[in-house]
């Protein structure tokens, strides 16, 4: 089985010529009866060899761990974070398997970040230096990562790194608020977001690496933007009442129809925790605690179904509505 980015390889590389690709990719869009980025494509498995591969690179990585936690904890870390880059120098570079790509960029992430983290809290106790030091150290590693191997999850947990280091390091230099921290969030969301859109604006047909880069940041966008507004509707302590569950739906429902303009699932996905929670605390409030979990179930799953079956139809009605010049920019 080919990808489409080992077809863009063949390409530049003159194996096969651009006009013969782009008709093989239009015959099997109306084989299909579908076109490539109505689906969401992103690559996660090519086969059963990722799910192998990662299930042994877990286990020795794990030992790794805990052999070099004898030691100290950074040398813990420190251990699985060369080892999985030294993995990666294998299966992301020569044989570009995206699971196991993905999954080793994770642990060695992990790696500096928990060696970091409890060698930190072991040495000078628990001080807020120690937390940011690990998300800048994190941070660093991560964009080396991403100019070695261009892993598509990479950009996002760098952005994760970055804004976390942010927020913890202005909490503890400037004293920040509660309201300035939900501010803080809320705006690295937007950054986030704006971030991915450029992502996919140069790839609107969803046939490159591009597309998987912005599928990862519009899952980091979302819950940066709702979770502070969650946070305040609640009024900081979660309670969850009647005015609360209605706009928290609402805010939803306008999640949803971004999602259908700039035809991303992810963000809805990423979302949805939130909307749970909310059912699920206001069916407790009235006394149906036993079976909230499936009434929660059988609600939201059935809406997600419904608009999976509707997406096409619900978006190119939506889509008459979009001034032409921003229509240009998205996916046909």
């Amino acid at each position: 089985m080919y990808s489409d980015e080992d077809l863009n390889s063949a390409v530049n590389d003159g194996v096969l010529q651009e006009q013969d690709v782009t008709a093989f990719r239009n015959y099997m869009q109306k084989q299909r009866s579908t076109q490539f980025q109505d689906e969401e494509h992103f690559r996660l498995v090519n086969g059963f060899n990722d799910i192998f591969v990662v299930i042994a690179a877990v286990l020795a990585l794990a030992a790794l761990w805990t052999l070099g936690n004898i030691v100290a904890p950074w040398f813990g870390g420190a251990l699985v974070a060369v080892a999985s880059w030294l993995l990666a120098e294998y299966f992301t570079r020569n044989r570009h398997m995206a699971l196991p790509s993905i999954v080793l960029l994770l642990s060695c992430l992990t790696g500096v970040f928990a060696g970091v983290l409890v060698t930190g809290l072991e040495t000078w106790g628990d001080v807020a230096i120690v937390p940011i030091v690990a998300c800048l150290l994190t941070a660093v590693v991560a964009t080396l990562h991403w100019f070695r191997f261009r892993v598509p999850i990479t950009l996002t947990a760098l952005a994760a790194a970055g804004i976390g280091s942010v927020i913890m390091l202005g909490m503890w230099a400037f004293d920040f608020s509660e309201v300035a921290t939900k501010i803080i969030t809320l705006v690295s969301g937007l950054a986030v977001f704006s971030l991915a859109l450029s992502w996919d604006r140069s790839d609107r047909k969803r046939q490159t690496r591009r597309s998987d880069v912005a599928f990862w940041l519009h899952l980091l966008a979302a819950p940066l933007i709702v979770h502070p507004i969650f946070v305040t509707l609640a009024q900081g302590d979660f309670s969850v009442g009647l005015t609360q569950a209605g706009l928290t739906i609402v805010l939803y429902v306008v999640l949803a129809l971004v999602s259908l303009i700039i035809d991303r699932r992810a963000l809805m996905v990423s979302a949805l925790s939130y909307v749970i929670y909310v059912f699920s605390a206001l069916l407790d409030s009235v006394g149906l605690v036993d079976i909230s979990t499936a009434v929660i179930g059988l609600v939201i799953g059935s809406g997600l179904l419904l608009m999976s079956v509707f997406w096409h139809p619900l978006r190119g009605a939506l889509m008459k509505f979009i001034p032409q010049g921003i229509a240009q920019q998205l996916p046909a």
